[in-house]
């Protein structure tokens, strides 16, 4: 069985107030075009088919015209919520529309029940595991400890109890929507830390032939089994490195794993480019990015008068600037900005207790700060889903 596993469309989904709809749009064709090209047999879709609960109107027709195309190619799609779409509002008219082959898991109660899918060799099995935020699904899975590493497990144990159920040798692929160890993170991914705590080990999903993973916007192989799709299109600087792709997945007879990089077009190139105004606005070798969008990092001491216009009439696409000047004997010290690079909410605060009396949180304050984050976080997705 042939299969195209994608993942984090974002649709409504701006780039540095950029709209990417005709982008998306774009991708949609792209994706339909491979279907019928590479003769996939279905089509996998690993969450973050929106970008928020409630997205845009244009960005519902968009996927609606997604569907309707997958639809009339007659090739089955399974499609799991992410942790940024209403798993409710996606999953409205599921029943019905699972009729026409597109096949939504949006509800952590069915995830031992899979899809089934016919080929030349038998059948496959495909489990749906929606994002499972672990404060709001606990009970459902009957876990003491509210974490991802937890409610996963419990998910698995489920999917596995199903497969145990069938003939022998059946082939499984599972749909999951987490960050796994071993993954790279992007600036664009929402954090979804509880306890501390982000990541998933890969073992939870032993025991299936392939995971088709969603969420982290990097196409990655955590291992021949289990691999990222990644987002389609970029959506921060921090992945101005990317090669954005989907995965094109022969499953033999015996569940064996062939894999293809499939490269999805991008409207432009990201850059980023660092120095002195002056010297980014002469070095030739910059060239090359004139076309691109651009965030430019400027290093003066001095913040030069008007640099955006200055840095447009060379780079028109510019999107984002920032400023870091140069440590001298005049400015030693880093500014507010570069303390807190790189650090999270929880640390800041830690950062914050310290400041304020001279000594750091002990475990027990530190319990009390995760806790405090974890609650304001789960209280914001709770709203966001009953909106």
């Amino acid at each position: 069985m042939r299969l195209l596993h994608t993942s984090d469309w974002h649709l409504g989904r701006a780039f540095h107030r950029v709209s990417m709809l005709d982008a998306q749009a774009a991708f949609i064709g792209h994706l339909v075009a491979t279907v019928g090209e590479r003769d996939v047999d279905a089509v996998v879709v690993s969450g973050d088919v929106y970008d928020r609960a409630v997205p845009p109107l244009a960005a519902v027709e968009l996927y609606d015209d997604a569907l309707h195309r997958l639809a009339d190619l007659g090739v089955p799609t399974v499609m799991i919520s992410g942790n940024h779409d209403s798993a409710r509002r996606l999953g409205v008219g599921a029943g019905l529309i699972g009729r026409a082959g597109i096949h939504l898991r949006t509800e952590p109660s069915r995830c031992g029940e899979p899809v089934v899918l016919p080929d030349t060799h038998g059948d496959v099995a495909f489990y749906g595991l929606p994002y499972l935020e672990p404060a709001l699904v606990k009970g459902e899975f009957g876990v003491a400890k509210a974490g991802h590493e937890q409610v996963l497990a419990a998910a698995m144990e489920r999917v596995r109890t199903d497969l145990a159920g069938r003939a022998p040798g059946r082939r499984s692929v599972v749909l999951a929507h987490a960050f796994v160890t071993g993954g790279a993170p992007s600036d664009s991914e929402r954090d979804i830390t509880v306890g501390g705590v982000a990541a998933v080990p890969s073992g939870v999903f032993d025991g299936v032939d392939y995971v088709a993973l969603g969420h982290l916007h990097g196409s990655q192989v955590i291992s021949e089994r289990v691999r990222y799709s990644g987002s389609p299109l970029p959506y921060s600087f921090s992945e101005a490195d990317h090669r954005k792709s989907m995965w094109l997945v022969d499953l033999d007879e015996e569940g064996a794993v062939a894999a293809e990089r499939i490269d999805c077009p991008v409207p432009r190139p990201l850059a980023r480019i660092r120095g002195d105004l002056d010297d980014l606005l002469a070095d030739p070798d910059l060239t090359v990015h004139e076309e691109s969008w651009v965030e430019a990092t400027l290093t003066d001491e001095i913040r030069p008068d008007d640099p955006m216009a200055k840095l447009a009439d060379r780079f028109p696409h510019t999107l984002s600037l920032l400023f870091e000047p140069r440590r001298t004997d005049s400015r030693p010290d880093a500014t507010y900005a570069e303390r807190l690079k790189g650090r999270d909410d929880h640390e800041i605060a830690e950062d914050f207790v310290t400041h304020v009396r001279g000594a750091g949180p002990d475990e027990e304050e530190r319990a009390v700060l995760r806790a405090a984050f974890d609650t304001v976080r789960t209280d914001d997705v709770v709203r966001e889903v009953a909106r």
